[in-house]
């Protein structure tokens, strides 16, 4: 990636919202609270969190899967949040297109895959059945498959293969950007190095945008150029890919990357998550906000926190 890549996706103070009743009371989940972020053109931009932490809201809320709360997100810089129009409904799936999770349920079993994934060119307007078989078959060719395979139904495959026709359904309309949400971790450890490799060939070959969410640390860290930690629908901490790892800050991303295996049982033991915002009580001028700590280095906290994080870290 070129360090002077325009800044091809930026989200402002992002936030989605859901309400849930329980026993006549009305509750506010803050799935995604206030988040803000850049995905550079070329890049490959890592969300990383625990289950339940908002990045995959925040990847559906990008696509307008949901309708954000508040914030505003601006593609190639043209708005695409706000109130949606049929214009700016195919101007986001002209370009941005999304790899769902789970390759079984994304994929419709009465469809034939040549149906699944020609779908898209008939939405875009494509009414040549001889001219989608072709651009499909090409498309299969391309992750992996063959052309024997256009005719088969989703149950005939096996897992990774059924992760390669999800990718090329999503890159059969020839997007500038990807959201792949955990697309490998519903796979076989086996395969899950052979569809990465596939989609970094994807991106080089395609010159695709990729905004990879995941929770594998380790598999961030070798596809990612930069990485935003998510912890309780905050963005914690905001780095590229070397400094995150050779110098994390904030206690959660601390924790988090502790997870990573390491063959030493007793330090295991020991490490803990030494964060929890529920039991901060700021006061007024003492809110957290986001504080660059070194170029491309942000960190969520108050001035104080940051720097005793520091302190510590060091």
């Amino acid at each position: 990636m070129n360090e002077a890549s325009k800044d091809i996706l930026q989200v402002e103070n992002l936030s989605m919202h859901f309400t849930t009743k329980k026993r006549g009371r009305i509750n506010t989940v803050r799935a995604v609270d206030d988040v803000s972020f850049t995905v550079r053109e070329g890049e490959t931009f890592g969300l990383v969190g625990e289950s339940g932490c908002g990045k995959t809201t925040t990847g559906r809320t990008i696509i307008r899967l949901y309708n954000p709360t508040s914030g505003k997100i601006f593609f190639d810089g043209r708005e695409i949040s706000g109130p949606m129009t049929k214009e700016k409904r195919r101007y986001i799936t002209d370009n941005i297109a999304m790899v769902f999770q789970d390759p079984i349920a994304s994929l419709n079993p009465r469809m034939t895959v040549q149906e699944i994934i020609g779908e898209g060119l008939k939405v875009h307007g494509v009414t040549s059945v001889q001219e989608r078989n072709r651009r499909t078959v090409e498309m299969l060719q391309k992750v992996g498959l063959s052309a024997d395979h256009a005719t088969r139904y989703p149950h005939e495959f096996s897992g990774g293969q059924r992760q390669r026709i999800g990718i090329a359904r999503a890159l059969i309309v020839r997007p500038k950007m990807v959201i792949a949400d955990e697309p490998i971790s519903a796979l076989d450890v086996s395969v899950q190095a052979q569809v990465i490799n596939l989609l970094n060939d994807l991106k080089e070959d395609l010159g695709l945008t990729i905004l990879f969410i995941a929770h594998n640390l380790s598999v961030v860290k070798y596809f990612s150029d930069r990485i935003g930690v998510m912890y309780y629908g905050k963005l914690v901490e905001l780095a590229d890919s070397d400094s995150l790892f050779a110098a994390p800050t904030h206690p959660y991303t601390r924790a988090l990357l502790s997870a990573i295996p390491v063959p030493d049982p007793l330090r295991k033991k020991q490490e803990k998550i030494l964060y929890d915002p529920s039991v901060h009580h700021y006061s007024d001028g003492h809110r957290p906000s986001y504080h660059e700590i070194s170029p491309g280095h942000s960190v969520y906290g108050t001035a104080d926190e940051i720097e005793q994080w520091t302190a510590h870290k060091g």
